[in-house]
């Protein structure tokens, strides 16, 4: 336990101002900006998800910490530059979440979660209602996976009325893009038209993962997973080195262990 008497939060920014100090800190600390700061904050927050996917609560705590201190060092950047404080950061958030909370801290009533989502949109769009009239799609977030980003987009869309009819006339616009594809490629078409040509794939699954409320980028990983524990029970049973393994008995290999990892 800290021997520190402040509390834990007060504590990190304390050592994170410490670290900034322009005569007594660190080198490192003090040469980083919010630019140079960027990769590591994305980088914790998958760390975060690979705790929470393999349910290790103690690499969590340690994880959310992490993550935690790219918060405090991005708001000391802000304190030093006089733009802003961890201080108004935080009330901020908790502010925000008081107001898009009415039924919690106020008098409103609501049935379940869809109606906290609408409730939520309708304050998000009243508080942003000064400001002058912008896309559906600004404010799209650049830094996050491309799946995850895709389905930002598609939800944003549905949002306005841009949505299939029903689930066939989703299905058959995903069948038409492999086609598409497939076309392309047989007709010898440039590596830009295929390259389009599977982003329209890729984008229409998308889409499909969201109709079915499916996380598109949950389920990749899951895939990746899946093929990764086989691929190892693979190299397991082979006799020799899977480079050195002919296709068939690659395919044989792999049959073995779909079903040694269901």
């Amino acid at each position: 336990m800290s021997s520190s008497p402040l509390p834990g939060f007060q504590e990190l920014l304390a050592v994170v101002s410490q670290l900034r100090d322009p005569e007594k800190g660190c080198p490192w600390d003090l040469k980083q900006t919010h630019q140079s700061l960027r990769p590591y904050i994305l980088e914790e927050a998958y760390e975060v998800v690979n705790a929470i996917d393999s349910e290790d609560t103690a690499n969590l705590k340690e994880e959310l910490g992490d993550v935690l201190l790219q918060v405090a060092l991005h708001a000391q950047l802000a304190t030093d530059a006089g733009e802003f404080t961890a201080d108004e950061v935080a009330k901020g958030i908790a502010e925000k979440l008081i107001r898009r909370h009415p039924h919690v801290f106020g008098d409103v009533t609501v049935a379940d979660a869809e109606e906290v989502t609408a409730n939520w949109e309708k304050i998000k769009a009243k508080e942003k209602g000064d400001e002058p009239e912008q896309s559906t799609m600004a404010k799209i977030p650049t830094g996050i996976p491309a799946l995850s980003r895709a389905l930002v987009v598609s939800k944003k869309a549905v949002k306005e009325g841009f949505e299939w009819p029903d689930f066939e006339s989703l299905w058959q616009c995903v069948m038409s893009e492999y086609e598409e594809f497939r076309h392309e490629l047989d007709t010898g078409s440039s590596f830009d038209h295929l390259e389009d040509e599977l982003g329209d794939i890729l984008f229409a699954t998308v889409n499909l993962a969201r109709y079915n409320k499916i996380d598109p980028e949950l389920a990749l990983n899951r895939a990746t997973n899946k093929f990764i524990r086989r691929y190892q029970a693979m190299e397991r049973i082979s006799e020799k080195p899977l480079s050195e393994q002919p296709f068939e008995a690659l395919d044989m290999l792999w049959n073995q262990a779909k079903q040694e990892c269901l």
